[in-house]
């Protein structure tokens, strides 16, 4: 299972390096209708996708969904099982694995609790490990220099490499957003673009890490490296990659034929900008808030529709029962979402960080959902009324998705809805990016 996806990353990135615009994308969720949907378009489209969980989500303490990376594997491959798709086309990968969720603690206790980490994603099948030391421990700064956070992140992937027992298919991906893990925000720092001598240097103190501690063979593992190329999101408004991104920055990667890079935070962007980024080398594309914001906005569309033919009940008014889960338990928003107070309400709704992801595992919250669909059992919402809230092509695509028996009509639509922020990734791996 992992050995053949791993190929297709590696197929995929030779073929990016060879001047083709091709890509993977990477599905960094762990919401279980985001993860079908993904699942069932790499199905139908016969393309194999990364599917990620981050340390925060998923450790060996359970994370903030209560899973370890076993569990996290478990639910993919049931969910691949479930919709009748073939598990090789899901390669699993560990995202921003170091000592990030044990950052208060002091730098030896915290690297102690990241070996235990990537041990037990490796163990559990994750083949795709991205190391990520950059950010400082208890008494150190904010951001690791690059010779530490290389030192660091070889001294995992030793772990790593004891825990895979020699699998060919595990692989390495370095670096890290600049600046840190989850973004940078334009109101607060700006974006600024890697440069090709940043992201070259990267590189080349990893290798010399590798290399100090006895596992320079490991180096050939390394298969991306993080960088930023000027695409992010704020709560309310999306940096879109700018026409003259990061010039020369694929030129880092000149001494390093399988190397590509990797993209975080692409979400929201225009259609036209994925094969521009795989032209710039970023052959892996990741996405996640973008999924569950197009789950939330489904559901919320579901419960107007019903509004709209005089359907009002508590059970369908979803937005006014998260507003009320989100007040109870704010800390998920709290200190992420700034202004007045009917900013932060906007926010906590309709904003692009989509925040409020981290409630929908919550027994309020699935009450609330229950809910609406029970709803939509009892009422029938008429095409037209519903084309009032969904697109002609989320409409058409849910249909298909109920005619193929994999959901009734509503929870077509909420499928088709997230599939519809996903299909700009899946780009046909062809392409030369010197014509034109």
């Amino acid at each position: 299972m992992t050995t053949d996806a791993t190929a297709a990353l590696r197929s995929v990135i030779a073929a990016n390096r060879a001047g083709h615009s091709a890509m993977m994308p990477s599905i960094c969720t762990a919401h279980r209708d985001a993860l079908l949907a993904a699942v069932l378009l790499a199905g139908e489209r016969g393309q194999a996708v990364l599917i990620e969980a981050t340390s925060n989500q998923v450790n060996q303490h359970g994370g903030y969904t209560g899973m370890r990376p076993a569990d996290f594997r478990d639910m993919v491959h049931a969910i691949c099982d479930r919709a009748g798709v073939d598990r090789a086309l899901i390669l699993l990968g560990g995202d921003h694995l170091g000592p990030q969720v044990w950052r208060r603690q002091p730098a030896e206790a915290a690297m102690r609790a990241a070996e235990t980490l990537v041990a037990g994603y490796v163990a559990a099948g994750f083949r795709k490990i991205h190391l990520d030391c950059s950010e400082g421990c208890s008494g150190e700064p904010a951001q690791m220099g690059d010779g530490e956070a290389a030192a660091r992140a070889a001294r995992l992937a030793r772990i790593c490499e004891d825990a895979a027992e020699g699998d060919p298919s595990l692989v390495y991906v370095i670096g890290t957003e600049v600046p840190p893990p989850g973004g940078a925000r334009a109101e607060e720092h700006g974006i600024v673009a890697t440069t090709a001598a940043a992201a070259r240097r990267t590189l080349a103190m990893h290798h010399a890490a590798f290399e100090a501690i006895g596992i320079g063979a490991a180096c050939r593992r390394i298969v991306g490296l993080v960088v930023q190329p000027g695409v992010e999101f704020a709560p309310m408004h999306v940096d879109v990659l700018p026409d003259n991104a990061a010039p020369g920055l694929i030129g880092a990667l000149d001494d390093a034929p399988g190397v590509c890079f990797e993209a975080h935070s692409t979400d929201y962007q225009p259609a036209e900008v994925y094969p521009r980024l795989a032209n710039m080398g970023f052959a892996i594309q990741k996405v996640g808030p973008a999924l569950t914001f197009a789950y939330r906005r489904a559901l919320y569309a579901l419960a107007d529709a019903l509004a709209a033919m005089g359907f009002r009940t508590p059970a369908n008014t979803i937005s006014a029962r998260m507003e009320a889960l989100m007040l109870v338990e704010p800390s998920w928003w709290q200190g992420h979402y700034h202004g007045t107070p009917d900013q932060q309400r906007q926010m906590r709704h309709f904003s692009f960080s989509d925040r409020i992801r981290y409630y929908w595992p919550y027994a309020e919250a699935q009450g609330a959902v229950n809910d609406l669909f029970a709803d939509l059992v009892r009422v029938t919402v008429p095409d037209a009324v519903l084309r009032q809230y969904f697109p002609a092509e989320v409409m058409e695509r849910g249909a298909s998705l109920t005619a193929r028996g994999i959901a009734n009509r509503e929870k077509g639509l909420v499928l088709a809805e997230i599939q519809h922020a996903l299909l700009p990734y899946f780009i046909a791996p062809m392409g030369d990016r010197h014509a034109g």
